[in-house]
């Protein structure tokens, strides 16, 4: 046994501390309806149905408000929907995010203008305005949701478990290339399925499900390590493409969450993919790092080291699994 073991235990281990994440920025849109009118929708993310995050829209000084704000709690948001008016209009102005700076979300902006053109942007809590410019650019599209797709898969610990416990039991670097690229082929099916809406799936259920598949990896794990080699061992890219439908919802889910400009669905789709993409490379390239620095200096470990990793893997994944069974509706 070798110091690829234990650095396999330890990634496991600072996962199992963090909590499942999904990407939930707050979104915030501004639909031109004339020179000096616009239909303003704000969302943020909420816990149940009477806590929201303490975030809220500053509009310039001279904007008033044509109708008070309405606001619900939908699913895991809070959404409120207003009309405003400024002289002139808001080209030129700064929007300000009150009670970002306090917190870890970022916020989407996308502003339309009546001319057809649009604007998107960030918001972050290190900088917490928003300058409102005359046109917009798809690059800026590509790059804010290419920027998205690649923090969700580096922050979803639950996707980054099942791609390592992937990594630990397929052996040889053709069946590894394989297996990713099913992963990929499947949660990219579901995901562009999902959020054209062509393809409809609970989102509650499909966390639970997500976590089963963690759970049945880990197994397998066990499994292959006794002598009873399982179905992911002998045929992993079946394994990996039919979990890979499953985690793309979850992608879908997020990239619901976070919201995506009418008039650029596929430009922001696309590039949403391909940072979900990038990422998980990103990923499996640290952890093939660890792997080789590993194999340089070996370390001696007791005969049941093996075990940590996807006991550790499997009890994290367990945990996920009951709480999301528990919170799903009745």
């Amino acid at each position: 046994m070798n110091l690829r073991t234990l650095l396999l235990a330890l990634l496991c281990l600072i996962a199992g501390a963090v909590s499942a994440h999904e990407v939930r920025p707050a979104y915030l849109e501004l639909r031109q309806i004339d020179a000096e009118t616009y239909e303003v929708l704000w969302k943020v993310p909420a816990r149940g149905d009477d806590l929201r995050f303490g975030l809220y829209v500053e509009l310039p000084a001279d904007t008033i408000n044509l109708t008070e704000p309405r606001g619900e709690f939908l699913g895991s948001s809070f959404i409120e929907r207003w009309s405003a008016q400024r002289p002139g209009g808001l080209d030129g102005a700064t929007i300000h995010i009150a009670g970002l700076s306090a917190t870890q979300t970022d916020v989407l902006v996308r502003i339309e203008h009546f001319d057809g053109t649009t604007q998107i942007g960030r918001v972050t809590p290190d900088a917490p305005d928003f300058v409102v410019t005359a046109a917009a650019s798809s690059a800026e599209v590509a790059l804010t949701y290419l920027k998205l797709g690649v923090e969700h898969i580096l922050l979803g610990i639950d996707h980054l478990l099942f791609v390592l416990a992937l990594l630990i039991l397929v052996q040889g670097t053709h069946n590894l290339i394989v297996t990713i690229t099913a992963f990929t082929v499947a949660h990219s099916i579901t995901l562009a399925g999902a959020s054209l809406g062509f393809l409809n799936v609970p989102g509650a259920p499909v966390e639970a499900c997500i976590a089963l598949s963690i759970v049945f990896v880990a197994t397998e794990i066990v499994h292959s390590r006794n002598g009873r080699p399982g179905l992911t061992a002998r045929r992993p890219w079946i394994v990996a493409f039919a979990f890979g439908l499953l985690h793309g919802f979850g992608f879908a889910g997020a990239l619901h969450e976070i919201g995506l400009p009418q008039t650029d669905i596929p430009l922001a789709l696309l590039f949403f993919n391909v940072g979900v993409e990038v990422g998980q490379l990103i990923f499996i390239a640290a952890v093939l790092a660890v792997i080789a620095l590993a194999r340089r200096f070996p370390v001696a470990l007791p005969a049941w080291a093996w075990r940590v990793p996807p006991y550790a893997i499997g009890a994290v994944a367990s945990f996920w699994l009951i709480e999301r069974l528990v919170a799903l509706p009745a």
